[in-house]
């Protein structure tokens, strides 16, 4: 198995002052290329730490690769931080510099004396061409591993690791392994909940099982390494299956299912249409609803800490102003001790009550309120 590593470089990451999304997008381009992403990790603007994090990096791994400090400007300094690293040499590319050159040509301007820096590389290295920017990339090989050095802005990383970055780890490396994922949605189960009844499968290697909580809902996510394809999907199959008869219609759905669309899709399955109504939540369930035009007839925004009273006879209000048959209505109350929430589904089938009350601040009681009236509207029209 082929192991990976990322390093992203700038001290502004380690200060906080801009997001780290690179990371992000190499490990999706990693792992949907079959490599094991072993560590990741970001080092300030200092050539002797870059080295410390490439040398050691390269001993747990066969590739780095790092992302930033391939500027001009003289806090740059990505290349000397790598051939520190790499116990190599620093070389000036005149190949590179005409690069660079014709690059500022297309711009309408001339290279000033620092861009000369972006031309200088660890003495060996396979220069790659940057045709979205003036930065050139390069890659490092030595004892059958390889340093790829990327420029920092998203835009040129994404680009290189696409057109070059992965054709060249397909010709160069061990043929990888099929990596592939899958993420089982549920709703209305704890975390706790959940990982008292799955952890003799959170605790297998292959394939690996593992939870995300959010507000009212917890994803487990399904990784398989396998030889082809249809192996890895094979297994993530086997993983689903016994979630789905451990877990019964806790899940809602899979990968890019939303519970919004689970809950909507009862609606729309019984031939009705939604109107809503809300207190305490500065219109999130109306939002959270209003891409599915084709049932959601509309809602209400109504005053914080409204009368419940005032509440249901808004519902019945908008239901027959919007002559929509099912009717949904949410009020969050919250306090520093105390979070309150009520809710009221109406339907031609029945209609159910929802309270749930619990102590101390809650910042997401809204999509918690949400998540468990969506739940409730989904499982009490699959099973009425």
């Amino acid at each position: 198995m082929t192991h990976a590593e990322i390093l992203t470089i700038g001290t502004e990451l380690l200060l906080g002052e801009i997001v780290d999304t690179n990371t992000r997008m190499i490990a999706i381009a990693l792992r949907k290329n079959g490599y094991d992403l072993f560590r990741t990790g970001t080092v300030g603007d200092n050539p002797e730490r870059i080295a410390a994090s490439v040398s050691d990096a390269l001993e747990r791994s066969e590739i780095l690769i790092t992302a930033g400090g391939l500027g001009p400007t003289v806090d740059d300094v990505s290349r000397e931080g790598v051939a520190l690293g790499l116990n190599l040499e620093l070389e000036f590319r005149e190949d590179l510099w005409e690069q660079i050159v014709e690059r500022f040509k297309a711009f309408g301007r001339e290279p000033t004396e620092n861009n000369r820096r972006q031309a200088t590389v660890p003495v060996g290295s396979i220069g790659i061409e940057n045709p979205v920017g003036t930065a050139p990339g390069f890659i490092v090989e030595l004892d059958g591993k390889a340093v790829i050095a990327l420029p920092g802005v998203p835009a040129e990383l994404e680009y290189l690791l696409q057109h070059e970055v992965l054709p060249y780890l397909r010709t160069r490396l061990e043929t990888p392994a099929v990596i592939k994922s899958r993420t089982v949605r549920t709703a209305g189960i704890g975390e706790s909940w959940l990982d008292e009844r799955i952890q003799d499968l959170e605790r297998m290697t292959n394939p690996t099982v593992g939870l995300a909580a959010h507000p009212g809902r917890v994803d487990i996510r399904i990784t398989a390494k396998a030889a082809t394809e249809y192996e890895a999907d094979e297994m993530l199959w086997g993983v689903e299956a016994t979630l789905q008869q451990r877990l019964g219609n806790g899940i809602y759905g899979t990968d890019d299912e939303t519970l919004e669309f689970a809950a909507m899709a009862q609606i729309r399955k019984a031939g009705w249409r939604l109107a809503s109504v809300e207190s305490g939540t500065d219109g999130a369930l109306e939002r959270a609803l209003s891409e599915f035009e084709e049932v959601f007839a509309g809602g209400e925004i109504l005053p914080d800490r409204i009368a419940v009273d005032e509440l249901d006879q808004a519902l019945k209000r908008i239901q027959d102003e919007l002559e929509a048959a099912a009717g949904l209505s949410l009020r969050v109350v919250t306090s520093e001790e105390n979070v309150e929430i009520r809710a009221r589904f109406h339907s031609p089938d029945g209609d159910w009550e929802l309270d749930r009350s619990f102590g101390g601040a809650a910042p997401n009681a809204a999509r918690f309120a949400i998540s468990l009236a969506l739940d409730a509207v989904r499982r009490g029209i699959e099973n009425p």
